[in-house]
């Protein structure tokens, strides 16, 4: 990992201690991508066990042997330690070194049997992204942070399915909250130049990157989650773009309560961006739509797509699937 840490436009400051951030540029921590395992001598092969499974899906993992300051001496060094221990130990070992859950590494702890997998600090910074891949090996993640807990995407998971990060980190106090009270909805984009002034309810999300492509989506009323996944997985294979390559979801703000829709993202893991209609017809896509003489929108789907794009241009035309899901993909 990096000694120095990002400014806001992604820029190094060596000057700066790095602290827990991951390695994603200016990622303020949503992801973990650089891993330590530490694991006392005699559970060494279950450490190993992890990594190997794991290891295709981090930047790196490393095993530390356990010795009394093992934490302190790499706190700041990886993005999350899975401590092969008792929980109470890694409470006991690291609670003096928290400072800020968005600078802190995150932790998460795993019995050698790897029947629990528990996250104990920085839930929405890695751990339960590293507590849901355990599960792949029978471990079950028990995740406590409240938006996960009651089976429901807080803003900071929102970030990373979108490939962004959390701007404003103070801000997503209220934001989750509204999110366990289903009032938050989908995240909306804005484009610019433009100046937007926000208050201290409003988290601000930035991507990290502006490559990709975006599944522009629409669809009737009731469509199935099945429908939206077999949907995308048609039009991805109709181009040279896979899953890996999706940035997000756009669909328009009369769609954001859809629920097949959002069960759908949710199951791969992919954020939702909605559109509204004044949006949506600045960036209308050459398929003829019934619902603009209907009730004025444009065809969501390519809409969307060209709207939610970084370079605002088509890479596949609308599709239908069996009368349920359009979509459109745009890059």
């Amino acid at each position: 990992m990096s000694s120095g840490s990002k400014n806001t436009d992604g820029t190094d400051d060596s000057s700066t201690d790095s602290g827990g951030h991951c390695s994603t540029p200016d990622s303020d921590g949503e992801v973990a991508e650089e891993i330590a395992i530490v694991s006392f001598e005699r559970k060494m092969e279950t450490a190993e066990e992890i990594r190997d499974e794991l290891e295709d899906r981090y930047d790196s993992i490393e095993i530390l042997e356990y010795h009394g300051d093992v934490f302190a001496d790499h706190w700041g060094e990886y993005d999350c330690f899975v401590g092969l221990m008792a929980s109470g130990i890694a409470m006991r070992k690291t609670a003096g070194l928290l400072d800020d859950k968005w600078e802190d590494p995150a932790i998460c702890v795993v019995d050698e049997e790897l029947t629990w997998a528990i996250p104990i600090t920085g839930g929405h910074h890695g751990a339960n992204q590293v507590a849901q891949d355990l599960a792949t090996m029978g471990a079950v993640p028990a995740m406590t942070t409240a938006s996960e807990a009651a089976g429901k995407q807080g803003v900071e998971s929102k970030a990373k399915a979108m490939d962004a990060h959390v701007v404003n980190g103070d801000s997503t106090v209220k934001t989750n909250l509204a999110v366990l009270d289903d009032e938050l909805g989908p995240v909306a984009r804005l484009e610019g130049p433009r100046a937007v002034l926000v208050g201290d309810d409003v988290t601000v999300l930035k991507r990290n990157t502006d490559e990709g492509v975006v599944l522009g989506t629409g669809s009737v009323s009731g469509a199935s989650k099945d429908a939206f996944l077999a949907a995308w997985e048609e039009a991805l294979e109709r181009t040279e773009y896979d899953l890996e390559d999706v940035e997000f979801v756009a669909t328009a703000t009369r769609k954001a309560e859809e629920e097949g829709l959002l069960e759908a993202a949710q199951e791969l893991d992919l954020g939702v961006v909605v559109f509204d209609k004044e949006t949506l017809l600045a960036h209308e896509g050459p398929t003829p739509s019934k619902s603009k003489e209907l009730i004025g929108w444009p065809g969501v789907s390519e809409a969307s797509a060209i709207a939610g794009g970084a370079e605002r241009e088509l890479v596949l035309e609308k599709l239908g699937y069996e009368n349920e899901v359009t979509v459109a993909i745009g890059r």
